[in-house]
């Protein structure tokens, strides 16, 4: 069985975050980059929309967290946590985050793209665009570099696939590169679509 046939089986063909019944997709929560039935919800277009475009943000749409943040899935727990810190500014959440209990584990997974943090501590990973990188991004290299240690040059246009971030220093990232684990500096890559 697919893992959206599944997904359709634990929501009961609705989305895990506001109850709609409208273009449902299975959408993988960050950092995690492979669809399987842990790592994923079944969601609208709508709050999908608003997961990934914080601009997007329509603070009433997401009053439906009152109910789909008592999920027992893992999954749905995480985001809920993540878009109740994202408008916690707008008071209402507050009260909601001030109920929400998430196992350690969860609530590492939940706190892994750095959602509770006031945006003035935020270390934001830019690439050499301005474009905001996350982990699990795809990002080619604009500039060939000699990989001190490897005997290499990771080679302009080059790959890194599923990235992740240096989390004390915003201008480093890690990946692969020929099959080396690399750190390069974000100034010499450009994220994919």
């Amino acid at each position: 069985m697919s893992i959206e046939k599944q997904l359709q089986s634990r929501s009961n063909s609705t989305c895990e975050l506001c109850g709609s019944e409208e273009g449902l997709t299975v959408y993988t929560v960050a950092p995690a980059s492979k669809e399987s039935m842990k790592d994923s919800i079944y969601a609208c277009k709508n709050c999908v929309e608003q997961i990934e475009s914080p601009e997007k943000m329509e603070a009433n749409h997401w009053r439906c967290l009152n109910d789909s943040m008592w999920s027992e899935t893992p999954a749905v727990q995480v985001i809920a946590w993540r878009m109740l810190h994202r408008l916690k500014k707008e008071g209402w959440p507050q009260d909601l985050l001030d109920m929400l209990y998430l196992e350690e584990e969860t609530l590492e997974w939940a706190k892994a793209t750095g959602e509770d943090v006031d945006d003035s501590e935020k270390i934001i990973h830019v690439d050499s665009n301005g474009g905001i990188l996350q982990a699990g991004d795809s990002v080619v290299l604009i500039k060939d570099l000699n990989v001190k240690g490897a005997n290499f040059t990771a080679k302009r246009g080059d790959f890194m696939r599923n990235i992740s971030l240096v989390h004390d220093n915003a201008e480093q990232i890690e990946g692969k590169v020929n099959g080396q684990h690399i750190v390069v500096l974000t100034k010499y890559v450009k994220k994919t679509k």
